[in-house]
C-alpha cells in the first residue's frame, strides 16, 4: 500500500516555531508531527511512503536518513527549487505511482482517529477517481454531495461563493460536508491533468473543476476526530488529543 504526506509547506502559521524548522518536524508530544503521520501510516499497513519537501527540506531527509524510514520504503519529492502546492505536488510525484494501485494523500500537519486502512479498502471497494475523507465539523467552506457522494461542488457559506464556476447550490438537494486533508487517489486521476494543471496548483480546484467528469466521492465518518495543527496555540490541543488516543 502506497501514500503521500504533505510536508512542504512553509508553516508560516506555525511562526515563530518554522523560522528554523519545517512544519514537519515540530513536534507534537515529544515526536515531530512526521513521525506520529509516518508511524499511523505504519500500523495501518502502508509500505511505501512518498514525502514532498521544500522548506528546510534537507532537515526533513537527515531526520529520515537518521531513523533508517522507520522501516519502509521512503522517497523524496523534491520541491525546494519550487513549491507546487497541493495539486503540483501530487502531480510531480506521479512517476512513484505507476500502474493502478491507490495511494493514500495525508496532510503532516492533520491529526486524526481515522482507519486509514478502512479508508483505502472503501475506495478500492467504489473504485474511484478520488475518495476524500469528510465530517460535518464546523466550518465556513463546505464540499457538496448528492445522494450517492458524488462531489458536485464547493461553497463559502459567509460569502455564498460557489464552485465550479456555474454551480447552484439548491438548498436541500445536496450534503454538506468539511474536508479533513486526507483522501485515496487512483492514478487514473492523473489522465484529468491536462495542459491546464501544470506546475503550482491546488488539488481542491482541480478536484471541482474536474468533478463533472472524473469520479469523485466522499467518505462520512460520523466517528471522526481530527485536530488541524495550524499555530502554536494548536500545539496544547494536540498533545490532548494524542494523550485521548
Amino acid at each position: 500500500m502506497k501514500a503521500m504526506i504533505f510536508a512542504a509547506g512553509l508553516g508560516t502559521r506555525l511562526k515563530p516555531l518554522t523560522d528554523h524548522t519545517p512544519k514537519a518536524l515540530v513536534k507534537v508530544n515529544g515526536r515531530p508531527m512526521l513521525e506520529h503521520i509516518i508511524l499511523k501510516l505504519k500500523a495501518s499497513g502502508f509500505t511505501e511512503i512518498v514525502v514532498n519537501i521544500h522548506h528546510f527540506g534537507e532537515q526533513i531527509i537527515d531526520f529520515l536518513q537518521a531513523n533508517g524510514n522507520f522501516g519502509l520504503n521512503i522517497h523524496i519529492s523534491d520541491e525546494r527549487d519550487q513549491l507546487l502546492d497541493t495539486g503540483g505536488g501530487i502531480r510531480k510525484a506521479s512517476a512513484f505511482f505507476q500502474g493502478n494501485e491507490p495511494f493514500l494523500v495525508h496532510n503532516v500537519d492533520i491529526l486524526s482517529n481515522t482507519d486509514l486502512r478502512n479508508l483505502y479498502l472503501h475506495h478500492l471497494k467504489e473504485g474511484s477517481d478520488a475518495t476524500l475523507l469528510v465530517s460535518q465539523r464546523a466550518t465556513s467552506r463546505y464540499l457538496l454531495f448528492d445522494g450517492n457522494n458524488v462531489l458536485k461542488g464547493w461553497i463559502n457559506k459567509q460569502t455564498g461563493e460557489t464552485k465550479p464556476e456555474g454551480f447552484v447550490c439548491t438548498p436541500g438537494l445536496y450534503k454538506a460536508y468539511a474536508f479533513s486533508g486526507i483522501h485515496v487517489l487512483s492514478p487514473s486521476i492523473y489522465r484529468y491533468m491536462n495542459e491546464q494543471w501544470k506546475g503550482k496548483f491546488s488539488i481542491m480546484d482541480f478536484y471541482l473543476q474536474n468533478c463533472q467528469h472524473a469520479t469523485l466521492k466522499g467518505f462520512f465518518d460520523k466517528d471522526l476526530r481530527l485536530i488541524d495543527i495550524g499555530k502554536p496555540e494548536t500545539l496544547a490541543q494536540a498533545e490532548q488529543f494524542i494523550n485521548t488516543m
